[in-house]
């Protein structure tokens, strides 16, 4: 089984609100090997995440980009 381990993130969206999130992780596998990646996810109302097999809708192009600028304003994403 695969442990994310979450480093930096942003969202477009309020608390208690379906909320779309960019994530800046580490992999951490089975076999001991781990990686760095980026992810989008969302989260649901409660917080808990909504996991779809590494796949998160992005429901336009603007969602897009906006999260993306978000990241590189915070200076983890360039």
């Amino acid at each position: 089984m695969t442990r994310i381990e979450v480093h930096e993130e942003v969202t477009n969206g309020f608390a208690g609100e379906w909320s779309l999130y960019f994530q800046y992780c580490t992999y951490h596998y089975a076999d001991g090997s781990a990686e760095d990646g980026y992810r989008f996810i969302w989260k649901r109302p409660d917080g808990s995440l909504q996991p779809a097999r590494g796949q998160a809708r992005i429901p336009d192009a603007a969602t897009l980009q906006d999260l993306i600028s978000a990241a590189q304003r915070a200076g983890w994403f360039r």
